[in-house]
């Protein structure tokens, strides 16, 4: 469980070095503290950060804050891409590796691609676009596997103007419809097929069955991964290949405003329709830069490697626009984290010399279930920092991660944000002092806080909502054809503030420990009590390897906590061990967040992006419809 007082303090030679001590040594600032108070000016640590950047056009303004909806970087000219490609042209950086292209299955080549690689393939496929009519304000799906052509389509697109909205590769044809129609896209692009556990999905025939009804599709391109036959409809349908093969490999990147839409990017939406998320090119460019450079501490020899899906917003942020600002070489793979083995991303570290890590709690938690040993056959030497992202995670696993991967050597950076925030909001930096379990304080430039129902900040270890109290550069600017629906969602619970819709505690120093979706918060007998709570409880026996907690009625109580729990391996299922574990989450939390039942399973459902599905659960417990499960993994 956690434990307020449990502190890692990080490497002392990893403090005099990092990118941040060298910000703080420049503008006269001794410590963290010192730092963050200095950066409540929030309007000069962003303009100091967006001065590292290229402008065609320097900012006049640095913020407009007409309450819920901001402006950043008024008058200014930019564009995402040439701080992503063309300015790297005219230094080394044009030929040092962007990205480490891993194919999922074994037999086939690692590629590496160069930055000037990317750039003649970036400029062929858009002037392609440009030849079938797309312009500066288009919108453009794109349902693509983690190959190297997603990166490119999308920065392809944003080079030209137009306005990309990247569909998750494991999303159903029924998704992928939903959201064209919503964007009213003009292209799709698409592939043959894609490698999953070994298996060939077939996307380009789920993209024909989506474009029967989206009326705005014009084309659809097709990029041959698999060298599967697939239907070609006459007119419509083209490969990419082709359309690029006699294209100039010059394109001049459009110049921007600063608020320019770079992209909608889709989340769920608890009315069952999806939220067009809306980020623009300038803030948001600034935000992922900044915080990638300081919080994961990128040198130029780094091999960088976060193991998201570009489907998702820390794949738009992390793998493709962040470091590619700063001139990173990437991993890039493309399959799951356990095929053909549990081994296979310690393989791949060992072999690249990784040396910072981004994963998420579940892929952690997938791989404490495995064992050790897995890890153990590779070394891991290299990594000199790890990161979490995508959900709390629990002090088990944080433990296990820092120990079995980390080798009690590399800090790990446990982040806060969401799809909405753009980039990293709350969060350790290198220098800061760690607690397994919490996300520590606000990035430089942020303000946040915890507040009660009736919107005053709660007192130290009580449970509230996490709020945001000033814009950020990255942050979504509305949902996209819905601004009403933005003022709504964020901004009406406590006026003028962001509520970011998850549950968390402050404790005595100031640490924020997040617990979940405040909407996963349980009402036992009068008392609130985090699922996630319970969750972290569970995990931390010996014999389990993951856990998810709902909450299900009860006639006296309100709420009482149902446990589904997968066992690690060498653990049997009995009465006898689901006693102990109820007698064990008493012990550890109180005899109030005791599980009125265990149901032992061997598999979660699961997100492709790897976060449990509890609302299935719930559905299935309470005997309700299940509604959309589009994301679900299988």
């Amino acid at each position: 469980m956690a434990d307020n007082n449990e502190i890692y303090n990080p490497p002392a030679e990893l403090v005099k070095n990092a990118n941040i001590t060298k910000f703080m040594e420049k503008h006269g600032l001794k410590t963290l503290d010192e730092l963050l108070t200095k950066a409540q000016d929030y309007e000069w640590f962003w303009a100091e950060m967006a001065k590292e950047l290229e402008w065609y056009k320097a900012f006049d303004k640095i913020l407009e804050w007409n309450n819920p909806f901001a402006k950043w970087y008024l008058g200014g000219k930019f564009n995402i891409v040439h701080n992503a490609i063309d300015r790297h042209m005219n230094t080394k950086t044009a030929d040092k590796v962007a990205f480490i292209y891993e194919p999922e299955p074994e037999n086939e080549k690692v590629e590496r691609w160069t930055y000037r690689q990317l750039n003649t393939e970036i400029c062929k496929f858009a002037n392609a676009l440009k030849k079938l009519g797309v312009k500066k304000g288009d919108r453009i799906t794109i349902y693509l596997p983690m190959v190297p052509q997603v990166a490119i389509a999308m920065l392809a697109c944003a080079k030209i103007g137009a306005i990309h909205s990247v569909v998750f590769s494991g999303f159903s044809s029924g998704s992928l419809k939903d959201r064209i129609i919503d964007a009213e896209a003009k292209v799709l692009i698409t592939a043959d097929g894609a490698y999953r556990r070994g298996k060939l999905v077939e996307l380009k025939k789920n993209a024909d069955e989506s474009v029967k009804d989206t009326p705005s599709i014009q084309h659809v391109i097709v990029f041959n991964r698999a060298d599967t036959k697939v239907n070609m409809t006459e007119g419509r349908d083209l490969w990419w290949h082709e359309i690029t093969a006699q294209e100039s490999d010059q394109c001049p990147t459009e110049q921007l405003d600063s608020e320019d839409m770079l992209y909608t990017l889709y989340t769920s939406g608890t009315t069952g329709k999806p939220k067009g998320i809306v980020h623009v090119h300038a803030g948001y460019a600034v935000g992922t830069y900044a915080t990638l450079k300081f919080i994961f501490d990128l040198k130029e020899s780094d091999i960088w490697w976060c193991a998201a899906d570009v489907g998702w917003v820390t794949g738009h942020s992390y793998i493709v626009y962040s470091p590619l600002m700063l001139g990173a070489t990437s991993v890039l793979y493309e399959g799951a984290p356990d095929f053909p083995n549990a081994g296979r991303w310690w393989k791949t570290i060992a072999r690249e010399k990784v040396t910072v890590l981004y994963t998420s709690p579940t892929a952690i938690r997938m791989h404490m279930r495995y064992g050790e040993k897995w890890a153990g056959e590779h070394d891991l030497s290299s990594l000199r920092l790890l990161g979490s992202v995508g959900e709390p995670i629990n002090p088990e696993a944080w433990r296990w991660y820092y120990k079995y991967i980390g080798g009690e050597r590399c800090p790990i950076m446990d982040t806060w944000w969401q799809t909405e925030t753009g980039h990293i909001l709350i969060t350790p930096l290198p220098i800061t002092p760690l607690k397994p379990g919490s996300a520590t304080k606000p990035f430089p430039g942020a303000k946040a806080n915890v507040f009660t129902q009736d919107g005053h900040p709660i007192k130290p270890n009580e449970n509230g909502f996490a709020v945001l109290l000033t814009p950020w550069p990255g942050m979504l600017r509305t949902l996209y054809k819905d601004p009403e629906r933005y003022k709504e969602v964020y901004w009406s619970r406590f006026p003028g503030i962001y509520l970011t819709g998850d549950s968390c505690t402050i404790d005595e120093d100031g640490y924020f420990w997040f617990r979940g979706r405040a909407d996963e918060v349980l009402n036992v007998a009068g008392h609130r009590l985090g699922t996630a709570e319970v969750e972290s409880a569970l995990v931390a026996h010996a014999a389990v390897a993951e856990a998810a907690v709902i909450g299900v009625p009860h006639e006296v109580k309100g709420d009482v906590p149902k446990a589904y729990v997968t066992l690690k391996v060498g653990f049997e299922k009995s009465e006898e061990l689901k006693k102990e574990l109820k007698d064990w989450v008493s012990k550890e939390i109180g005899p109030i967040a005791r599980p009125e039942e265990i149901e032992f399973r061997d598999k979660l459902p699961k997100t492709r992006s790897g976060k449990i599905m509890r609302r299935l659960l719930k559905a299935e417990a309470l005997g309700k419809p299940i509604g959309d499960i589009s994301t679900l993994e299988e």
